[in-house]
């Protein structure tokens, strides 16, 4: 038996219509179209699906049989339709995303929240990375996109800004020392610290200045996030590098002194990055126009 999509709206237009007249023309086919089909759709089924009379046509039990699959095999189409058209719109999907420590705690959280909020049926898994590691799986094909910073290596991959991201100091009082609006890294690498956890991105990427200088940190506690480093640093500690949006976000609540580094690498932005941006699936390429939008 072979029926396709068009016979079954066929049918159901006659079986509606109580009439194979008004059936073709619900259905816009000439009335011997509809005939030839319909004598087509029984000769493929092997039964009699409706019975002729004066004044239309009814159906036998095998065509209320077959009205009844028709109607439930449209409507899946008809769904089906509609999902794909979500996948095609951006509308549905899971999105996977690299970002580095900085896009995670502050970026993303306010750029992401709007976007997720209208398309309930898509899902985001964002990894942290660093950002070097972002660029190689972006090049790799591993991923489709990653927020890194724009200080990092970008071969093979293309960036657009969509975030300053400077690094600072922040300090107690009487680490901070004289009133100065910015210092270098190599003046306070002989300080003690207060670090991310281990595989923090940023706290690798600072770490690798450090041996880049000759000198790694001495870095006497790390913390699980900002709010504990800020708390450890408040308290004379030691004194931290973090970004300038989370140093501004928590100077007044711990009393903290922040000073802008001089050093070119912590003169940052973040960037969206990306293979090719012909090759990105409709979800992606929504969310990333969406995080390069002014907020």
């Amino acid at each position: 038996m072979r029926l396709d999509l068009a016979d079954l709206q066929l049918f159901l237009c006659i079986v509606d219509a109580g009439s194979i007249t008004a059936g073709a023309q619900r259905a816009n086919l000439a009335l011997a179209s509809a005939s030839e089909r319909l004598r087509n759709i029984e000769t493929s089924t092997g039964v009699v699906l409706l019975e002729r009379r004066a004044r239309g046509v009814t159906t036998t039990q095998a065509g209320e049989a077959l009205a009844h699959h028709a109607r439930l095999i449209l409507r899946q189409q008809e769904a089906l339709k509609t999902e794909l058209g979500d996948y095609a719109k951006g509308a549905r999907g899971t999105v996977h995303l690299y970002a580095n420590t900085a896009a995670i705690v502050e970026f993303l959280p306010k750029r992401l929240a709007p976007w997720l909020a209208q398309r309930p049926q898509v899902r985001v898994e964002i990894k942290e990375r660093t950002s070097t590691d972002i660029v190689r799986a972006v090049a790799a094909g591993l991923v489709e996109a990653g927020v890194v910073s724009s200080a990092v290596q970008a071969q093979g991959v293309q960036l657009q800004v969509v975030a300053q991201d400077h690094l600072v100091l922040i300090a107690c009082d009487a680490a901070m020392g004289a009133a100065r609006r910015q210092v270098a890294f190599a003046e306070v690498l002989g300080l003690p610290f207060v670090g991310l956890r281990p595989g923090s991105a940023l706290q690798d990427h600072i770490d690798q200045h450090a041996l880049l200088a000759g000198h790694p940190l001495d870095i006497r506690i790390r913390m699980g996030g900002f709010e504990g480093v800020c708390e450890m640093v408040a308290h004379g500690v030691g004194v931290a590098i973090v970004p300038a949006a989370i140093a501004k976000r928590y100077k007044r609540r711990h009393a903290l002194r922040v000073r802008a580094l001089s050093d070119a690498w912590a003169k940052r932005d973040l960037c969206v990055c990306v293979r090719s941006w012909a090759e990105l699936s409709t979800p992606v390429r929504s969310l990333l126009a969406h995080l390069a939008m002014e907020p």
